[in-house]
């Protein structure tokens, strides 16, 4: 009967302190990886989409990448399509000058709490270092953000077919 009494007080104090265990839902900070640049102009095709939404419109299937006019001598801007994860959607732009891949930038990906924006702080810079290095799609995902990498690698592989870049 001792056993039997003890132990349930003992489920009785380990549920009390499990139901009363907060966690943290707000998103309080706004940080934007230190790779990314601020969003591109929106095009009249382009969406207007915030990086602090979390979320963009989907896409239709006629205008699934767009490019942008010149943004410097000889170099184009094409954006991707918006790729929806799980944790929300994911859109890379990629600056071609003389067919090279000169920049990157994720205008669009998950942040909607402070877990994301940890996430996204680490992986993307990560992503666009490789993206630079390998001027291509062929490279690694991030170990710990693999929904958001395999949505930057769709979103990417549009921007190179929309540039005809391998």
């Amino acid at each position: 009967m001792r056993k039997i009494t003890l132990w349930l007080f003992s489920t009785v104090a380990a549920l009390v302190l499990l139901f009363s265990y907060r966690t943290s839902t707000s998103s309080a900070i706004d940080t934007v990886a230190a790779a990314t640049a601020p969003a591109p102009e929106p095009s009249p095709s382009t969406p207007a989409t915030s990086p602090t939404s979390g979320t963009s419109p989907t896409p239709s299937a006629s205008s699934s990448s767009t490019s942008s006019a010149p943004s410097g001598s000889g170099s184009k801007t094409y954006t991707g399509s918006a790729a929806s994860t799980r944790w929300g959607d994911v859109q890379v732009s990629i600056t071609v000058a003389n067919g090279k891949i000169t920049a990157v930038q994720v205008p669009v990906y998950p942040n909607n709490n402070g877990r994301d924006q940890q996430i996204n702080a680490y992986a993307l810079p990560i992503l666009t270092q490789e993206t630079l290095t390998a001027q291509n799609a062929t490279i690694d995902t991030v170990s710990g953000a693999t929904v958001t990498s395999d949505g930057y690698l769709q979103s990417l592989q549009s921007a190179l077919d929309a540039a005809h870049l391998s």
